[in-house]
């Protein structure tokens, strides 16, 4: 027994010589003391020797792997030496750590949830996988209306869809919560289109108001004091007839167009105006389906496009920049 272990000892140190590199130690390690290296097999073995033989062989075994782990440690701390050029040079200068920064449509999401927070709006989420019934039915748009056409939906079956827009929040909040009502929902939706102004993924911010004797004028105050906030407080706001279904009246908001400031430009189409959000007092039937008394409450609604006014405050052209993951574009923020 006492020759295997000179043997194993000779081998080891024999091999350990010719050693060239890092991983040649690492092999050795593994060869001999690793869980079916030569000297664990040794230990294990112990138990079949002559009962008098046992404590002089494991002590022996023992101490033999004590020197074979320091011979190992030793030689791989060598070799790890060489490869780094003799070790850490104290002298070099640091590595700079590369700061991070928000992204863009992540600071002006921050930006539009602070300017309605100071102006009492609670912020809200809600699923962004979805019944048909809150994404549409609940907010006046039932199967094969028309106004469905609008918005390219991915639907996981027949009545599960990707929310087309945040607005299925307001009906679950104005379940759950008796008026007054003051709420922004901010979140992801999804549409199926991708082109230089759209994406199938993007993020919007609903609003709702409900109260007593709520009006258009509160609308028009509200809308025109967050786009002064965002954008600049000379900047022209005006208000369009339009139509959703879960609005009447409805009115579609532009701004004085930010890039030539109203003279006209290919960016506006040489209008002057840019479009920025859709409004409108909130439809009675919305009220109806969640138990709201229509002659006693009234309210507004509005939703904008988050990746839209970050394009328009900072002068980008093209949507699909914020998704590319271009560091040279990010860095601009």
């Amino acid at each position: 027994m006492e020759k295997n272990l000179q043997t194993i000892e000779q081998d080891a140190l024999a091999e350990l010589e010719k050693a060239v590199s890092r991983d040649d130690v690492d092999a050795l390690v593994t060869r001999y003391l690793g869980r079916k290296g030569a000297l664990t097999a040794f230990l294990r073995n112990i138990s079949k020797l002559p009962v008098g033989d046992r404590p002089g062989a494991g002590k022996d075994a023992n101490a033999l792997k004590i020197k074979l782990e320091e011979a190992f440690e030793e030689a791989g701390t060598r070799f790890q030496d060489q490869d780094t050029g003799g070790g850490i040079d104290v002298t070099l200068p640091g590595r700079p750590v590369v700061r991070g920064a928000l992204h863009p449509v992540t600071k002006i999401s921050r930006e539009i949830v602070a300017i309605f927070s100071r102006l009492g709006f609670d912020v809200v989420e809600g699923p962004e996988i979805e019944t048909d019934y809150y994404n549409f039915e609940a907010l006046n748009i039932p199967k094969y209306h028309p106004a469905r056409d609008m918005q390219d939906t991915f639907y996981v079956s027949e009545n599960i869809v990707l929310r087309t827009h945040t607005s299925p929040t307001q009906p679950r909040v104005m379940e759950k919560t008796d008026p007054p009502v003051r709420i922004l929902a901010p979140g992801k939706v999804y549409r199926c289109d991708s082109d230089l102004t759209h994406t199938p993924m993007f993020h919007q911010a609903e609003g709702l108001v409900v109260d007593k004797d709520v009006s258009f004028g509160d609308l028009k105050g509200i809308i025109t004091t967050f786009i002064h906030q965002l954008f600049d407080p000379d900047i022209s706001v005006r208000f369009r007839p339009s139509f959703f279904p879960f609005t009447e009246p409805s009115a579609e908001v532009d701004i004085q167009c930010v890039m030539c400031r109203g003279k006209g430009c290919r960016i506006c189409s040489r209008t002057g105006w840019l479009e920025v959000l859709g409004s409108g007092m909130v439809h009675p039937a919305v009220f109806e389906n969640v138990g709201y008394d229509t002659e006693k409450y009234s309210g507004f609604a509005f939703g904008m496009g988050i990746e839209r006014l970050a394009m328009l405050k900072y002068g980008i052209d093209d949507l699909r920049k914020f998704f590319e993951n271009d560091m040279r574009f990010l860095r601009q923020f």
